[in-house]
């Protein structure tokens, strides 16, 4: 079990859960950050942080952003386990929703 960072991370990319990541397992994507299932040692310390509640343990991803469950997998794929996010920087590309949405405004 992992971790995973839904839709409301779209297009606001606040970092504010790779600054409390104890193991770096937050990389950040085109869009938004996914955390990488492998590297995550489910401590839960980003959780709280989020100004906008996109982070959820798994089992509790609520039902309309289930596939950011996948996707916070699928990104990994090609970069496999690079055992830190701060030496790979951001990676330009998004996968399932968060590539195709159209931008999200984050109003206040």
């Amino acid at each position: 079990m992992t971790y995973v960072i839904a839709e409301p991370c779209v297009d606001l990319l606040d970092k504010s859960c790779i600054e409390e990541c104890p193991v770096d397992c937050i990389y950040e994507g085109g869009r938004m950050m996914y955390i990488h299932p492998d590297e995550c040692v489910d401590c839960g310390a980003c959780e709280p942080v989020c100004p906008v509640e996109a982070i959820y343990y798994e089992d509790d991803v609520p039902e309309q952003w289930a596939t950011y469950t996948t996707a916070n997998v699928d990104f990994f794929d090609e970069l496999g386990s690079p055992g830190g996010a701060s030496k790979i920087g951001k990676i330009d590309k998004d996968v399932g929703p968060a590539a195709s949405l159209p931008p999200q405004s984050h109003d206040e």
